[in-house]
């Protein structure tokens, strides 16, 4: 191992043709006497048919098969999820042609929905994404101060949130989505998706480990490490390995000074099947359909534990 976390970030012009013989001119024909014009009748307004959706926008596939509504007008770029259930309350939904209700199952293949009387848009498929955050970017979709926020750098999608926070130092793996229930079944403790996190701390990190695979008490409970391993990096620096099946407020971070270990890099190199890899600082990508499969299996997981309230909590790590 090297003296940094491993997963530090590793743009016819057209050609003349040949001179033509000059031709003699002929004579000029006369030309023929021409037909009056036919007496035309009053315009025909067009037939109009039933009013048709949208097409989704070009080079995103649609999504297919039912959903709940707000859903499938957050997915057509309509509004938030949230702003989506104000319409829906508001009355301002119809579908096949009579007003929604909040909840309410629709298959956008089939059914016609209108929003204040307008085809809506077909929804498209859920987007992942996943961003190497670097240290100094808000987890937020604004900032107050104007800090630079994650989604200064990623595309711009309707819907778009984020799969758990990162603090504003911390670096690594973040998921994003526009897959809000997805996001909220990752991120809850009941699904214990697992965060490894290298940090490179000063310290004693060996007794550190032993202590936090026993656990370690903070004020909100105690931790655990699934896994914990330390790697000597020489001066008494050390890349201190965690992996942890929740994500509370800056836990690792925490756990560190309770353990006396001082802080001098934070990257999380995976969230549950993601890995960093090599993808660079401030970059990110689509998910391969490989990482597609495995983050759909852990969706589909059924919780593990504490799960009494899942459909209220709203924590955010």
């Amino acid at each position: 191992r090297g003296g940094s976390t491993r997963p530090a970030g590793r743009a016819t012009s057209a050609r003349p043709g040949p001179a033509r013989a000059a031709t003699a001119k002929t004579p000029a024909k006369t030309a023929a006497p021409r037909r009056p014009a036919p007496v035309k009748g009053p315009a025909k307004a067009p037939v109009k048919g039933p009013a048709k959706a949208p097409h989704a926008p070009a080079g995103r596939p649609v999504a297919v098969g039912p959903m709940r509504l707000q859903r499938a007008l957050a997915r057509a770029g309509i509004a938030s999820r949230r702003a989506a259930e104000e319409m829906i309350a508001a009355g301002r939904v119809t579908v096949n042609g009579t007003v929604a209700v909040l909840g309410q199952t629709v298959d956008p293949a089939r059914d016609q929905v209108l929003l204040d009387g307008a085809p809506v848009a077909r929804p498209v498929a859920a987007e992942w994404l996943v961003l190497h955050k670097p240290a100094g970017v808000m987890t937020t979709r604004d900032d107050p101060d104007g800090r630079r926020t994650v989604f200064d750098l990623v595309p711009k999608r309707p819907g778009l949130t984020y799969v758990g926070r990162l603090d504003l130092m911390t670096e690594g793996v973040l998921l994003l989505t526009t897959d809000g229930e997805a996001a909220h079944r990752l991120t809850h403790p009941s699904r214990e998706v697992e965060r490894t996190y290298v940090a490179l701390v000063r310290g004693n990190a060996p007794a550190a480990v032993r202590a936090v695979r026993q656990g370690v008490e903070l004020e909100d409970g105690i931790v655990r490490a699934v896994s914990a391993e330390a790697y000597a990096l020489g001066g008494r620096r050390w890349e201190f390995e965690i992996t942890l099946t929740e994500g509370r407020t800056r836990e690792v971070r925490r756990v560190c000074e309770v353990l006396g270990l001082e802080v001098e890099r934070l990257v999380r190199i995976a969230f549950g099947p993601i890995r960093i890899g090599d993808l660079p600082v401030g970059a990110s990508r689509p998910l391969t359909t490989t990482e597609l499969r495995a983050l759909d299996a852990l969706v589909r997981m059924p919780a593990r534990s504490r799960d009494e309230g899942f459909d209220d909590y709203r924590g955010e790590y």
